[in-house]
């Protein structure tokens, strides 16, 4: 029997088991690191495009784009993840997921250094993300996957942002809509 990891997600209990796990991914490329997302999280992918820079708002979120009339807040995810930042390139693209946040859930920009392929990840290919002691969290990671001799890194997208960077894109994203909200308190 299969070691199970419970989590909380979206507020509610859920057990997490390399067969629950297994499915298909879209890889990405992030320095030399290949990370996964969900498929199911996935709702496009899209080429670089003019990104408005919102003041007062935290480092890792790089801005708001115009998404066919929808205000999406996009999120650097270098930046997140504490990596160098690199320049942008004609590979460099933004992965529209869905996040759930608190009580909804919220269309957000994932900025990548570019998109690699969709993989099927089964259940034998996934291991549980290894500990590296108790001050480092590594509960934004669904699990690693072996694939074709390499690694992969598969993301809980929901856990790689924190409630306070959910807050954040939910605010700027109102905002950009024209609704009037009060100040979050959310800046460095």
């Amino acid at each position: 029997m299969q070691e199970k990891k419970r989590y909380q997600k979206s507020g509610q209990n859920e057990v997490a088991s390399a067969a629950n796990r297994a499915g298909k991914y879209l890889t990405f490329r992030l320095a030399a690191e290949e990370y996964g997302l969900e498929i199911l999280k996935v709702r496009e992918i899209i080429g670089l495009m003019d990104i408005t820079k919102v003041p007062r708002t935290p480092n890792h979120i790089r801005g708001v784009i115009n998404l066919r009339g929808k205000v999406i807040p996009v999120l650097d995810l270098r930046t997140k993840f504490g990596m160098e930042p690199a320049p942008d390139t004609e590979e460099t693209c933004i992965i529209v997921v869905d996040v759930a946040a608190a009580d909804n859930s919220l269309l957000m920009g994932i900025l990548v250094d570019a998109v690699s392929e969709v993989l099927d990840i089964k259940e034998e290919e996934i291991e549980e993300s290894p500990e590296f002691g108790c001050d480092i969290d590594t509960s934004f990671i669904l699990g690693i996957g072996k694939v074709k001799n390499s690694v992969k890194i598969l993301l809980d997208i929901d856990r790689v942002l924190t409630s306070a960077d959910l807050e954040s894109a939910e605010h700027i994203a109102r905002e950009s809509d024209g609704e009037k909200i009060p100040s979050l308190g959310l800046i460095d």
